[in-house]
């Protein structure tokens, strides 16, 4: 794979001009960027995925939520439906996406949409009636059209953006230069216990702006498994056969938790937001016979369970997972709800 990717690498060198000579044509207006009167978040990343956009965007609804007229606008990747669609009762993961559909089932007093033309989202979710006071506008970094307010940018601790190159010979969308259009940098799914030297070091190979904050977060691993039939304890799954069944584009975190947790599993792993067919159903339902314990689950994660349930029964389990601070959890709110109060049309 690393010569494969050095074979790649004046690819590489060509696409960074190209996404270069775009982001400038941003930067000086010669593409318009479109602004809202109302609060608009952005959280993105600038790699390709698994830097943790979910958790966070569910962390800022539940700290928003509450007083807040909140919105999450997303692209809806790999949904089969067109155009603006706003969630409600028929909504699937089809007409969705996994991710909006995950956050509509979860979190009952948000609206959530979806539309690839996120001008067009915007302007349609301030059409209804009530309008949202916040907008939550995922996956922002690569879709410039509109500019929020307040950016977020997530990079994963096991991969800087300051560690990696441009697509194809790395995984970033664009250069690391982008991460200068964010007021805040989280640094994600690092170690629990990371030491105050650690995050020193990393804050130099970041270099984040003087304008610009930076964050540690960790994954937070719920304490049961969960499925539409019932919860089991996670202390108990050592006791269980686990097919662990994932679609996401990082599974190192959660094999290295349940592996600390001493729960044996065999892993069946797709790429990040696969779409299983009837023939990928019917293999894990096979694999799942193989296993030969009376206690037996399959075990996903909450966005693949979005895709899953109930194409593979009753025993399919998802592991939740939260975002949670290492340290100044306080200060991050404090900016995001002060920003959010300053920018509201009743301020």
């Amino acid at each position: 794979m690393k010569n494969l990717r050095k074979i790649l690498y004046p690819l590489s060198l060509v696409y960074d001009e190209i996404t270069k000579a775009r982001n400038k044509a941003y930067d000086k207006n010669i593409i318009t960027k479109h602004t809202f009167e109302i609060p608009v978040i952005g959280i993105g990343n600038l790699s390709m995925g698994g830097t943790g956009k979910t958790p966070m965007i569910e962390y800022l609804i539940r700290i928003l939520g509450k007083d807040y007229r909140t919105a999450v606008l997303s692209r809806g990747y790999k949904r089969k439906s067109k155009g603006f669609v706003l969630a409600d009762a028929n909504s699937t993961f089809e007409t969705l996406g996994d991710e909006p559909m995950q956050y509509y089932r979860k979190f009952e007093n948000i609206t959530v949409a979806v539309d690839a033309d996120r001008v067009n989202g915007i302007k349609r979710l301030l059409e209804q009636d009530p309008g949202p006071e916040v907008i939550l506008l995922d996956d922002v970094f690569q879709h410039r059209k509109v500019l929020p307010g307040f950016t977020i940018l997530l990079t994963s601790y096991d991969k800087l953006y300051t560690e990696d190159t441009v697509l194809p010979a790395g995984d970033l969308r664009e250069n690391s230069s982008g991460a200068k259009r964010s007021q805040v940098i989280l640094v994600t799914k690092c170690p629990e216990k990371l030491s105050e030297t650690e995050q020193f070091e990393i804050a130099k190979k970041l270099k984040p702006e003087l304008n610009q904050t930076l964050f540690f977060t960790t994954i937070a691993y719920d304490n049961k498994v969960r499925s539409a039939s019932g919860t089991i304890p996670l202390s108990e799954l050592r006791n269980y056969e686990v097919l662990l069944v994932t679609g996401i584009a990082n599974t190192k975190p959660l094999t290295q938790f349940l592996a600390q947790k001493d729960i044996k599993f065999e892993h069946v792993r797709f790429p990040d937001h696969h779409n299983f067919t009837a023939a990928d159903i019917q293999d894990i339902g096979k694999q799942y016979e193989r296993l030969q314990s009376k206690k037996k689950i399959v075990l996903t994660t909450e966005k693949d369970y979005v895709r899953l349930y109930p194409r593979v029964g009753e025993n399919t389990y998802f592991l939740p997972i939260e975002t949670a601070f290492i340290a100044n959890e306080k200060d991050f709110n404090k900016l995001i709800l002060d920003y959010v109060r300053k920018n509201t049309r009743n301020s």
